[in-house]
């Protein structure tokens, strides 16, 4: 939504917007934007009558600013239509779309097109992400090029559109990453995560092109029936793009690609762990297919800096480092750890959860997540965000999580918020310890809590305190 309001003020629309509580970073980009956020809801936020109200797919009937737009019949509409209205005529729609990865590989297309640029203007990118693309500084952009580049999200649109935000785009490319159950609070199973995919496969025109993983049956099936040109990417023998040759070098990574079996192309990156190389892999073949040439892509993976809040260092004090990574699923966690553990070799790895996804608060995960979670070294379970919201017979319990760490031989405790939290595992912490924090919220401000607390122990002690901010 932040990202839509700076996309609109830039075709010099005038934007305000409201939050029940807004966090960093899209706060941060919509100060910087100078595009008023008012908290909390309030009847108030809208007068002056807006023409158009654009309506969050967090918002449910009972919100009183949404029973007011609806009592009042002021004209409203939902984000993806309004992309599909504003931006998309006469543009090439590049979609990525998966349970993982999507952010960060949108991300890492979008830089590859910034630099085609350089030699070729006419591709210069509009762009949609869910996250700040750290090269750019921001989560949207709207280019001169006939590319729009979107993040294409599974989650459902509004309430009065309980489809797929991703069913408004209709891509003329698309990536297809991991397929797996998520949303639990609005996919019954994996069979209908599955159905909602295929959909989106069969908006590819027959002219179109799919770049998907090829790692696992769920993605398989869903794109077995597509009208286009599908490649498959990956480390199998048979991948018409195969990553080979992995190795990272502290948070470097250098691979080879194959394209149908012949040698293609070396890449470089200053990010660790094998699910983002794969995502740069998706990234590189959809844009060589589109006719960028191997020498920007090349440029553009060295160069490219991440997203914020994906493995993003957020502070080191004393040679701690803490990390905020943007935890939505036991999948997502465990390639976290793992990258984390090929970056930061020998290193303690503390783990610190907040359980905090429409997934995770629920129980379909439990023993996944006890699997995750022994990656670390040190876990820290945090209380499930806003249990009381959950059935009682879904809720997930972070006490049987923390209860059968502890019978397999790991450290793990349950504590109950940040506060708390912070308390007790600053005395623990030592230098060349790595703090993982794994939220997909604000998780009550300890990505500042921690390092200040960590900064007033050093002061209390006489230590020479070290804060890097990035």
């Amino acid at each position: 939504m932040a990202s839509l309001a700076g996309l609109l003020q830039l075709k010099g629309h005038r934007i305000t917007g409201s939050d029940q509580a807004a966090y960093p970073p899209m706060s941060d980009l919509l100060r910087s934007l100078n595009i008023p956020i008012t908290e909390p809801f309030s009847e108030k936020n809208l007068d002056p009558r807006p023409d158009l109200v654009v309506v969050g797919n967090a918002m449910s009937r009972g919100n009183v600013e949404l029973e007011y737009v609806l009592d009042h019949r002021i004209p409203f509409t939902s984000l993806p239509q309004v992309i599909h209205e504003e931006f998309l005529p006469e543009r090439e729609s590049l979609v990525v779309a998966g349970t993982h990865g999507k952010t960060t590989t949108t991300s890492m297309l979008v830089w590859i097109y910034e630099v085609a640029t350089k030699e070729h203007p006419e591709l210069k990118p509009s762009f949609l992400i869910g996250g700040v693309a750290e090269n750019f500084g921001t989560s949207f952009q709207l280019g001169g090029g006939r590319p729009f580049i979107l993040e294409g999200d599974e989650y459902d649109t509004a309430f009065f559109d309980k489809g797929p935000k991703f069913m408004h785009y209709f891509p003329d490319a698309l990536i297809l990453t991991h397929v797996e159950f998520d949303h639990a609070d609005i996919y019954s199973d994996l069979e209908a995560v599955k159905t909602a995919f295929k959909r989106l496969v069969n908006l590819v025109p027959r002219r179109g092109r799919i770049v998907a993983f090829d790692g696992t049956p769920n993605a398989d099936e869903c794109v077995s029936h597509a009208f286009c040109r599908v490649e498959r990417y990956g480390f199998k023998a048979d991948s018409h793009w195969r990553v080979e040759g992995l190795e990272h070098a502290g948070s470097e990574s250098r691979w080879r690609v194959a394209r149908e079996n012949e040698p293609w192309a070396e890449f470089t990156m200053k990010m660790a762990g094998a699910h983002n190389v794969l995502n740069a892999t998706a990234a590189a073949a959809l844009a060589a297919g589109q006719g960028i040439a191997i020498d920007a892509i090349a440029e553009a993976l060295a160069t490219f800096r991440s997203v914020k809040r994906r493995l993003e260092v957020r502070a080191v004090v004393d040679g701690i480092t803490i990390i905020d990574d943007f935890a939505h699923h036991p999948t997502a966690i465990r390639e976290t750890l793992k990258a984390l553990r090929a970056s930061h070799a020998g290193a303690r790895l503390w783990a610190i959860l907040e359980p905090r996804s429409n997934t995770l608060r629920r129980n379909v995960f439990e023993r996944e997540l006890v699997d995750c979670l022994s990656l670390a070294d040190r876990v820290v379970m945090a209380g499930v965000f806003k249990l009381e919201s959950i059935p009682q017979n879904e809720r997930l319990h972070p006490d049987a999580v923390v209860k059968a760490l502890k019978a397999e031989g790991h450290d793990a405790v349950l504590l109950k918020d940040a506060n708390e939290i912070v308390e007790a595992i600053v005395p623990e912490l030592r230098s060349g310890d790595v703090v993982a924090i794994l939220s997909n919220g604000g998780f009550d401000g300890i990505y500042d809590k921690l390092p200040l607390r960590l900064r007033e122990l050093g002061a209390t002690r006489g230590g020479q305190a070290r804060c890097f901010q990035p």
